[in-house]
Protein backbone atom coordinates (compact mmCIF):
# COMPACT_ATOMS: atom_id res chain seq x y z
CA UNK A 1 0.00 0.00 0.00
CA UNK A 2 1.47 3.18 -0.90
CA UNK A 3 1.02 6.62 1.00
CA UNK A 4 0.64 9.48 -1.29
CA UNK A 5 0.14 12.88 -0.49
CA UNK A 6 -2.89 15.06 -2.66
CA UNK A 7 0.79 16.11 -4.78
CA UNK A 8 1.66 12.38 -5.77
CA UNK A 9 4.39 12.45 -3.51
CA UNK A 10 4.84 8.42 -2.49
CA UNK A 11 6.30 8.20 0.69
CA UNK A 12 6.91 4.66 0.59
CA UNK A 13 8.89 4.57 -2.19
CA UNK A 14 10.75 8.20 -1.42
CA UNK A 15 12.56 8.86 1.99
CA UNK A 16 12.94 12.87 2.22
CA UNK A 17 16.07 13.98 3.80
CA UNK A 18 16.12 17.72 5.02
CA UNK A 19 18.85 19.71 6.03
CA UNK A 20 17.86 23.68 7.65
CA UNK A 21 20.20 26.36 7.68
CA UNK A 22 18.77 28.97 9.78
CA UNK A 23 20.10 32.60 10.28
CA UNK A 24 19.41 34.26 13.82
CA UNK A 25 19.95 38.35 13.87
CA UNK A 26 21.69 38.75 16.88
CA UNK A 27 20.06 42.00 19.50
CA UNK A 28 23.28 44.01 19.49
CA UNK A 29 22.71 47.39 19.69
CA UNK A 30 25.23 47.98 17.00
CA UNK A 31 26.33 45.98 13.87
CA UNK A 32 29.39 43.55 13.62
CA UNK A 33 31.69 45.40 12.55
CA UNK A 34 30.99 49.16 13.25
CA UNK A 35 29.18 51.58 15.46
CA UNK A 36 26.14 51.87 13.54
CA UNK A 37 22.69 51.44 15.25
CA UNK A 38 21.23 47.96 14.47
CA UNK A 39 17.47 48.62 14.97
CA UNK A 40 14.36 47.09 12.32
CA UNK A 41 11.88 49.79 11.15
CA UNK A 42 14.40 52.66 10.56
CA UNK A 43 14.23 55.25 7.43
CA UNK A 44 16.22 53.38 4.88
CA UNK A 45 19.60 53.69 4.59
CA UNK A 46 19.76 56.11 8.03
CA UNK A 47 21.88 53.57 9.75
CA UNK A 48 24.88 53.11 6.94
CA UNK A 49 28.60 54.45 7.33
CA UNK A 50 32.03 53.80 5.73
CA UNK A 51 32.72 50.78 7.71
CA UNK A 52 29.25 48.89 6.67
CA UNK A 53 29.44 50.65 3.31
CA UNK A 54 32.87 49.12 2.64
CA UNK A 55 34.42 52.46 1.52
CA UNK A 56 38.43 52.58 0.83
CA UNK A 57 40.00 53.39 3.68
CA UNK A 58 37.55 52.24 6.69
CA UNK A 59 38.54 49.00 8.90
CA UNK A 60 36.22 46.85 11.08
CA UNK A 61 35.87 46.77 14.56
CA UNK A 62 34.06 43.27 15.84
CA UNK A 63 31.71 44.08 18.02
CA UNK A 64 32.47 41.74 21.54
CA UNK A 65 28.63 41.40 22.64
CA UNK A 66 28.08 39.58 19.11
CA UNK A 67 30.62 37.43 20.43
CA UNK A 68 29.24 36.76 23.46
CA UNK A 69 25.29 36.05 21.88
CA UNK A 70 27.37 33.72 19.50
CA UNK A 71 28.46 31.92 22.26
CA UNK A 72 25.46 31.58 24.07
CA UNK A 73 23.72 29.93 21.33
CA UNK A 74 26.53 27.63 20.57
CA UNK A 75 26.30 26.61 24.35
CA UNK A 76 22.87 26.20 24.05
CA UNK A 77 22.87 23.47 21.48
CA UNK A 78 26.12 21.81 22.65
CA UNK A 79 28.41 22.78 20.35
CA UNK A 80 32.12 22.83 20.96
CA UNK A 81 33.23 26.82 21.31
CA UNK A 82 36.57 27.15 19.44
CA UNK A 83 38.77 29.79 18.55
CA UNK A 84 37.83 30.97 15.43
CA UNK A 85 38.57 33.58 11.79
CA UNK A 86 37.11 35.41 9.47
CA UNK A 87 37.05 35.35 5.91
CA UNK A 88 35.88 37.22 3.26
CA UNK A 89 33.36 35.38 0.97
CA UNK A 90 33.81 37.15 -2.56
CA UNK A 91 30.61 37.68 -4.68
CA UNK A 92 28.72 40.58 -6.81
CA UNK A 93 25.29 41.40 -5.14
CA UNK A 94 24.32 44.95 -5.20
CA UNK A 95 22.90 44.14 -1.55
CA UNK A 96 26.56 43.81 -0.48
CA UNK A 97 28.03 47.15 -0.76
CA UNK A 98 31.70 45.97 0.19
CA UNK A 99 31.40 43.29 -2.85
CA UNK A 100 32.17 40.63 0.08
CA UNK A 101 30.54 39.27 2.99
CA UNK A 102 32.35 38.90 6.11
CA UNK A 103 31.93 35.14 7.50
CA UNK A 104 33.36 32.55 9.04
CA UNK A 105 34.51 29.41 6.88
CA UNK A 106 36.45 26.49 7.78
CA UNK A 107 36.98 27.61 11.49
CA UNK A 108 34.00 28.81 12.95
CA UNK A 109 33.00 29.25 16.30
CA UNK A 110 30.69 26.91 17.14
CA UNK A 111 30.88 23.34 16.12
CA UNK A 112 29.62 19.37 16.45
CA UNK A 113 26.67 20.55 18.81
CA UNK A 114 22.50 18.95 18.83
CA UNK A 115 19.26 20.26 19.42
CA UNK A 116 16.44 17.95 21.25
CA UNK A 117 12.72 18.36 19.99
CA UNK A 118 10.15 17.98 22.34
CA UNK A 119 8.93 14.23 20.90
CA UNK A 120 12.87 13.29 21.97
CA UNK A 121 14.33 13.05 18.64
CA UNK A 122 17.67 14.57 18.55
CA UNK A 123 18.65 16.92 15.45
CA UNK A 124 22.99 17.00 14.63
CA UNK A 125 24.38 20.57 14.28
CA UNK A 126 26.76 21.32 12.33
CA UNK A 127 28.09 24.76 13.21
CA UNK A 128 26.69 27.51 14.61
CA UNK A 129 28.87 30.74 12.84
CA UNK A 130 29.22 34.66 13.21
CA UNK A 131 28.84 36.57 9.91
CA UNK A 132 27.42 40.01 8.96
CA UNK A 133 23.54 40.02 7.20
CA UNK A 134 22.66 41.76 3.86
CA UNK A 135 21.06 45.21 2.32
CA UNK A 136 17.53 44.47 1.61
CA UNK A 137 16.57 44.79 -2.32
CA UNK A 138 13.00 45.74 -2.91
CA UNK A 139 12.13 45.28 -7.12
CA UNK A 140 9.09 47.59 -7.93
CA UNK A 141 6.98 45.87 -10.38
CA UNK A 142 4.49 42.96 -10.81
CA UNK A 143 6.17 40.09 -10.13
CA UNK A 144 8.29 40.98 -7.02
CA UNK A 145 11.56 40.08 -8.07
CA UNK A 146 14.47 40.46 -10.23
CA UNK A 147 12.75 39.55 -13.27
CA UNK A 148 10.16 41.54 -14.97
CA UNK A 149 11.09 44.28 -12.29
CA UNK A 150 10.37 47.99 -13.62
CA UNK A 151 13.15 49.15 -11.14
CA UNK A 152 14.79 48.32 -7.52
CA UNK A 153 15.66 49.88 -4.15
CA UNK A 154 18.26 48.60 -2.00
CA UNK A 155 18.45 49.32 1.71
CA UNK A 156 21.70 49.01 3.66
CA UNK A 157 20.65 49.22 7.14
CA UNK A 158 20.76 45.81 7.84
CA UNK A 159 24.28 45.16 5.72
CA UNK A 160 26.85 44.18 8.80
CA UNK A 161 23.70 43.51 11.13
CA UNK A 162 25.20 40.46 13.62
CA UNK A 163 24.00 36.77 12.77
CA UNK A 164 24.58 33.77 13.85
CA UNK A 165 24.25 30.78 11.17
CA UNK A 166 23.10 27.84 12.31
CA UNK A 167 23.18 24.55 9.72
CA UNK A 168 21.95 21.70 10.83
CA UNK A 169 22.61 17.73 9.62
CA UNK A 170 20.86 16.35 7.31
CA UNK A 171 19.04 14.63 10.05
CA UNK A 172 15.30 15.54 9.22
CA UNK A 173 13.26 13.70 7.40
CA UNK A 174 9.91 15.50 7.53
CA UNK A 175 8.37 18.65 6.94
CA UNK A 176 6.58 18.12 10.36
CA UNK A 177 10.10 17.79 12.23
CA UNK A 178 11.50 21.04 10.15
CA UNK A 179 8.72 22.91 11.85
CA UNK A 180 9.37 21.38 15.36
CA UNK A 181 13.41 21.89 14.83
CA UNK A 182 12.51 25.61 14.02
CA UNK A 183 10.25 26.50 16.55
CA UNK A 184 12.69 24.83 18.96
CA UNK A 185 15.52 26.75 17.75
CA UNK A 186 13.71 29.57 18.27
CA UNK A 187 13.18 28.93 21.32
CA UNK A 188 16.57 28.23 22.22
CA UNK A 189 17.64 31.31 20.92
CA UNK A 190 14.94 33.73 22.05
CA UNK A 191 15.71 32.28 26.06
CA UNK A 192 19.33 32.50 25.57
CA UNK A 193 18.88 36.61 25.15
CA UNK A 194 20.36 36.49 22.07
CA UNK A 195 17.66 37.32 19.51
CA UNK A 196 14.08 38.07 19.41
CA UNK A 197 13.59 35.37 17.07
CA UNK A 198 11.00 37.71 14.89
CA UNK A 199 10.32 35.72 11.74
CA UNK A 200 8.06 38.45 10.87
CA UNK A 201 10.67 41.11 10.91
CA UNK A 202 13.28 39.00 9.54
CA UNK A 203 15.74 38.28 12.87
CA UNK A 204 15.26 34.72 11.66
CA UNK A 205 14.79 33.66 8.69
CA UNK A 206 15.71 29.70 7.33
CA UNK A 207 16.88 28.23 4.34
CA UNK A 208 15.58 24.23 3.53
CA UNK A 209 18.27 22.01 1.59
CA UNK A 210 15.78 19.14 0.45
CA UNK A 211 16.66 15.67 -1.18
CA UNK A 212 14.88 12.73 -1.58
CA UNK A 213 16.28 9.21 -2.00
CA UNK A 214 14.79 5.72 -2.29
CA UNK A 215 13.65 4.00 0.64
CA UNK A 216 16.56 1.98 2.23
CA UNK A 217 19.14 3.53 0.12
CA UNK A 218 22.06 5.77 2.62
CA UNK A 219 23.31 7.37 -0.18
CA UNK A 220 22.06 11.03 -0.54
CA UNK A 221 20.57 12.64 -3.40
CA UNK A 222 21.23 15.65 -5.16
CA UNK A 223 19.53 18.88 -2.97
CA UNK A 224 17.74 21.98 -4.01
CA UNK A 225 18.31 24.94 -1.48
CA UNK A 226 14.92 26.86 -0.91
CA UNK A 227 15.81 30.44 0.38
CA UNK A 228 14.36 32.34 2.45
CA UNK A 229 11.48 31.08 4.25
CA UNK A 230 10.28 33.93 6.82
CA UNK A 231 7.25 31.62 8.40
CA UNK A 232 6.87 28.04 9.93
CA UNK A 233 3.78 27.71 7.45
CA UNK A 234 5.80 28.58 4.32
CA UNK A 235 8.64 26.41 5.87
CA UNK A 236 6.16 23.32 5.88
CA UNK A 237 4.54 23.91 2.34
CA UNK A 238 7.62 24.73 0.50
CA UNK A 239 9.20 21.79 1.74
CA UNK A 240 6.85 19.02 0.75
CA UNK A 241 5.91 20.64 -2.58
CA UNK A 242 9.82 20.56 -3.43
CA UNK A 243 9.91 16.75 -2.16
CA UNK A 244 6.50 16.44 -4.52
CA UNK A 245 8.46 17.94 -7.17
CA UNK A 246 11.49 15.70 -7.05
CA UNK A 247 9.51 12.99 -6.38
CA UNK A 248 7.54 13.29 -9.79
CA UNK A 249 10.72 14.40 -11.79
CA UNK A 250 12.81 11.28 -10.55
CA UNK A 251 9.64 9.41 -11.81
CA UNK A 252 10.09 10.15 -14.93
CA UNK A 253 13.14 9.38 -15.30
CA UNK A 254 14.52 13.23 -15.02
CA UNK A 255 17.46 14.20 -12.48
CA UNK A 256 17.16 16.74 -10.20
CA UNK A 257 19.57 20.13 -10.70
CA UNK A 258 21.77 21.37 -7.68
CA UNK A 259 20.21 24.95 -7.43
CA UNK A 260 18.60 27.12 -5.34
CA UNK A 261 14.67 27.72 -5.64
CA UNK A 262 12.31 30.87 -4.20
CA UNK A 263 9.15 30.15 -2.69
CA UNK A 264 6.65 31.78 -4.05
CA UNK A 265 3.66 32.17 -1.01
CA UNK A 266 1.14 33.20 -3.53
CA UNK A 267 0.93 30.05 -6.16
CA UNK A 268 2.29 27.74 -3.33
CA UNK A 269 5.66 26.99 -5.31
CA UNK A 270 9.12 26.52 -5.67
CA UNK A 271 10.53 28.07 -9.10
CA UNK A 272 14.57 28.26 -10.30
CA UNK A 273 17.12 30.59 -8.92
CA UNK A 274 20.12 30.18 -9.86
CA UNK A 275 22.88 26.65 -9.78
CA UNK A 276 23.98 26.64 -6.44
CA UNK A 277 27.87 27.48 -6.16
CA UNK A 278 30.47 25.62 -4.34
CA UNK A 279 32.83 27.10 -1.56
CA UNK A 280 35.53 27.25 -4.05
CA UNK A 281 33.30 29.51 -6.45
CA UNK A 282 33.00 31.77 -3.31
CA UNK A 283 37.03 32.78 -3.55
CA UNK A 284 37.09 32.89 0.69
CA UNK A 285 40.67 33.99 2.01
CA UNK A 286 41.33 34.94 6.15
CA UNK A 287 39.56 38.91 6.54
CA UNK A 288 43.18 40.26 6.97
CA UNK A 289 41.62 43.54 9.03
CA UNK A 290 40.33 41.46 11.67
CA UNK A 291 42.20 39.54 14.14
CA UNK A 292 41.41 35.61 15.30
CA UNK A 293 38.81 35.25 18.00
CA UNK A 294 39.65 33.25 21.10
CA UNK A 295 37.32 33.35 23.68
CA UNK A 296 38.97 31.70 26.60
CA UNK A 297 37.97 28.99 29.13
CA UNK A 298 37.46 31.51 31.70
CA UNK A 299 35.21 33.63 29.63
CA UNK A 300 32.78 30.51 27.89
CA UNK A 301 32.66 29.66 31.79
CA UNK A 302 31.13 32.78 32.77
CA UNK A 303 29.04 32.80 29.85
CA UNK A 304 27.66 29.03 30.61
CA UNK A 305 26.66 30.25 33.82
CA UNK A 306 24.68 32.95 32.86
CA UNK A 307 22.19 30.58 30.16
CA UNK A 308 18.75 30.62 31.86
CA UNK A 309 17.07 27.23 31.74
CA UNK A 310 16.34 26.11 28.34
CA UNK A 311 13.33 24.70 26.90
CA UNK A 312 14.46 21.36 26.84
CA UNK A 313 15.07 21.09 30.34
CA UNK A 314 11.88 23.43 31.55
CA UNK A 315 9.96 20.34 30.04
CA UNK A 316 11.44 17.65 31.54
CA UNK A 317 11.28 19.41 34.89
CA UNK A 318 7.72 20.41 34.26
CA UNK A 319 6.59 16.72 33.04
CA UNK A 320 8.33 15.21 36.18
CA UNK A 321 6.48 17.44 38.38
CA UNK A 322 2.88 16.81 36.62
CA UNK A 323 3.04 13.20 35.99
CA UNK A 324 3.60 13.27 31.84
CA UNK A 325 5.84 13.26 29.44
CA UNK A 326 7.66 16.34 28.00
CA UNK A 327 5.89 16.18 24.28
CA UNK A 328 2.15 17.30 26.81
CA UNK A 329 3.83 20.32 28.32
CA UNK A 330 5.38 21.81 24.80
CA UNK A 331 2.81 23.83 23.80
CA UNK A 332 2.85 25.02 28.17
CA UNK A 333 6.65 25.66 27.98
CA UNK A 334 6.07 27.48 24.76
CA UNK A 335 3.74 30.22 25.43
CA UNK A 336 6.24 30.53 28.89
CA UNK A 337 2.86 29.25 30.83
CA UNK A 338 5.05 26.33 33.06
CA UNK A 339 4.68 28.51 36.32
CA UNK A 340 1.10 28.34 36.49
CA UNK A 341 1.01 24.42 36.84
CA UNK A 342 4.10 24.52 38.87
CA UNK A 343 2.04 26.96 41.08
CA UNK A 344 -1.13 24.26 41.06
CA UNK A 345 1.16 21.09 41.52
CA UNK A 346 3.33 22.91 44.77
CA UNK A 347 -0.21 24.01 46.04
CA UNK A 348 -1.01 20.28 46.59
CA UNK A 349 -3.50 20.22 42.85
CA UNK A 350 -3.51 17.57 40.67
CA UNK A 351 -0.79 18.07 38.18
CA UNK A 352 -2.42 16.41 35.45
CA UNK A 353 -5.46 18.55 35.54
CA UNK A 354 -3.28 21.79 35.80
CA UNK A 355 -1.49 20.56 32.26
CA UNK A 356 -4.83 19.69 30.51
CA UNK A 357 -6.32 23.23 31.63
CA UNK A 358 -3.48 24.98 30.82
CA UNK A 359 -2.86 23.38 27.55
CA UNK A 360 -6.45 23.87 26.29
CA UNK A 361 -7.91 26.85 28.01
CA UNK A 362 -5.27 29.43 29.06
CA UNK A 363 -3.26 28.69 26.11
CA UNK A 364 -6.12 30.06 23.66
CA UNK A 365 -5.36 32.93 25.47
CA UNK A 366 -1.64 33.02 26.45
CA UNK A 367 -1.59 36.79 26.98
CA UNK A 368 -3.95 36.47 29.85
CA UNK A 369 -2.80 33.47 31.31
CA UNK A 370 0.16 35.08 31.49
CA UNK A 371 -1.09 37.65 34.12
CA UNK A 372 -3.53 35.27 35.74
CA UNK A 373 -3.21 34.77 39.74
CA UNK A 374 -1.64 31.71 40.61
CA UNK A 375 -3.38 31.17 43.43
CA UNK A 376 -6.52 31.56 42.17
CA UNK A 377 -5.84 28.78 39.64
CA UNK A 378 -4.24 26.35 41.83
CA UNK A 379 -8.01 26.28 43.70
CA UNK A 380 -10.42 25.69 40.84
CA UNK A 381 -7.81 22.64 40.09
CA UNK A 382 -7.86 21.58 43.54
CA UNK A 383 -12.13 22.05 43.07
CA UNK A 384 -11.95 20.39 40.03
CA UNK A 385 -9.53 17.11 41.37
CA UNK A 386 -12.25 17.05 44.42
CA UNK A 387 -15.08 16.97 42.01
CA UNK A 388 -16.43 19.93 44.03
CA UNK A 389 -17.14 21.20 40.42
CA UNK A 390 -17.36 19.07 36.60
CA UNK A 391 -14.69 19.49 34.39
CA UNK A 392 -17.28 21.53 32.21
CA UNK A 393 -18.12 23.81 34.93
CA UNK A 394 -14.27 24.07 35.68
CA UNK A 395 -13.38 25.72 32.38
CA UNK A 396 -16.39 27.82 32.55
CA UNK A 397 -15.03 29.72 35.85
CA UNK A 398 -11.58 29.60 34.25
CA UNK A 399 -12.99 31.68 31.94
CA UNK A 400 -13.97 34.22 34.00
CA UNK A 401 -10.66 34.13 36.08
CA UNK A 402 -9.11 34.90 33.14
CA UNK A 403 -10.84 37.94 31.67
CA UNK A 404 -10.61 39.17 35.25
CA UNK A 405 -6.95 38.10 35.82
CA UNK A 406 -7.97 36.01 39.23
CA UNK A 407 -10.91 35.57 41.48
CA UNK A 408 -12.40 33.72 43.81
CA UNK A 409 -13.39 30.00 42.08
CA UNK A 410 -15.46 29.43 44.87
CA UNK A 411 -17.60 32.04 44.83
CA UNK A 412 -18.14 31.81 41.08
CA UNK A 413 -19.03 28.48 41.32
CA UNK A 414 -21.94 29.04 43.90
CA UNK A 415 -23.14 32.37 41.63
CA UNK A 416 -23.72 30.30 38.84
CA UNK A 417 -25.29 27.59 40.88
CA UNK A 418 -22.15 24.58 40.15
CA UNK A 419 -22.76 22.18 43.01
CA UNK A 420 -21.46 18.51 43.07
CA UNK A 421 -24.05 16.63 41.77
CA UNK A 422 -25.16 13.54 44.62
CA UNK A 423 -24.50 9.73 44.07
CA UNK A 424 -28.46 9.19 44.37
CA UNK A 425 -29.08 11.62 41.61
CA UNK A 426 -26.24 10.72 39.10
CA UNK A 427 -27.04 7.28 39.80
CA UNK A 428 -30.76 7.82 38.40
CA UNK A 429 -29.82 9.96 35.96
CA UNK A 430 -27.43 7.16 34.44
CA UNK A 431 -30.67 4.90 35.15
CA UNK A 432 -32.94 6.97 32.97
CA UNK A 433 -30.51 7.25 30.12
CA UNK A 434 -30.24 3.20 30.36
CA UNK A 435 -33.76 3.05 30.17
CA UNK A 436 -34.21 5.23 27.50
CA UNK A 437 -31.75 3.45 24.90
CA UNK A 438 -31.86 -0.64 25.66
CA UNK A 439 -30.98 -0.77 22.23
CA UNK A 440 -27.81 0.89 22.94
CA UNK A 441 -27.43 -0.63 26.14
CA UNK A 442 -27.05 -4.09 24.63
CA UNK A 443 -24.43 -2.91 22.52
CA UNK A 444 -22.25 -1.29 25.57
CA UNK A 445 -22.47 -4.07 27.36
CA UNK A 446 -21.57 -6.56 24.83
CA UNK A 447 -18.13 -4.26 24.59
CA UNK A 448 -19.03 -1.59 22.45
CA UNK A 449 -17.33 1.65 23.62
CA UNK A 450 -18.50 4.35 21.23
CA UNK A 451 -21.85 3.95 22.23
CA UNK A 452 -20.41 5.20 25.63
CA UNK A 453 -20.47 8.92 24.59
CA UNK A 454 -24.76 8.99 23.76
CA UNK A 455 -24.90 7.86 27.58
CA UNK A 456 -22.86 10.56 28.69
CA UNK A 457 -24.40 13.45 26.69
CA UNK A 458 -27.80 12.08 28.13
CA UNK A 459 -27.02 12.59 31.28
CA UNK A 460 -25.00 15.57 30.74
CA UNK A 461 -27.99 17.34 29.10
CA UNK A 462 -30.75 15.56 32.34
CA UNK A 463 -28.32 17.24 34.91
CA UNK A 464 -27.19 20.69 33.16
CA UNK A 465 -24.06 19.53 33.03
CA UNK A 466 -23.87 18.80 36.57
CA UNK A 467 -21.95 15.24 36.36
CA UNK A 468 -18.83 14.44 35.54
CA UNK A 469 -18.07 12.68 32.28
CA UNK A 470 -15.44 10.10 34.71
CA UNK A 471 -17.89 9.21 37.08
CA UNK A 472 -20.61 8.76 34.62
CA UNK A 473 -18.50 6.35 32.50
CA UNK A 474 -17.91 4.69 35.69
CA UNK A 475 -21.00 3.91 37.07
CA UNK A 476 -22.22 2.81 33.26
CA UNK A 477 -19.33 0.27 33.53
CA UNK A 478 -20.26 -0.63 37.06
CA UNK A 479 -24.12 -1.48 35.65
CA UNK A 480 -22.82 -3.39 32.81
CA UNK A 481 -20.68 -5.67 35.25
CA UNK A 482 -16.93 -4.51 33.11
Amino acid sequence: MTTVDKTGYDKTAWEMVVGLEVHVELRTETKLFCGCRNAFGDEPNTNICPVCLGLPGSLPVLNRMAVEYAMRIGLALHCEVKPSIFHRKNYFYPDMPKDYQTSQYDEPINVDGWLELPDGTRIGIERAHMEEDTGKTTHLGTTGRIHGADSSLVDYNRAGVPLVEIVSRPDLRSSEHARAYVSELRAIVVATGASDGKMEEGSLRVDANVSLRPVGVEEFGTRCEIKNLNSLRSLGRAIEYEASRQAQLLGDGGRVIQETRHWVEGEGRTVSGRSKEEAYDYRYFPEPDLVPVDPGENWKALVASLLPVLPAERRRRLAEAAGVTPAEVAVIVDLDLDALVTAAIDGGADGRIAVNRVTNEVAADAEAGRTLDPTSFTRLVAMEGSGKVTASQSKTILKELLAAGGGDPEAIAAAKGFEALGDDALGAAVDAAIAAHPAEWERFKGGDPKVAGLFVGQVMKATQGQADGKAVTALLRQRAGQ
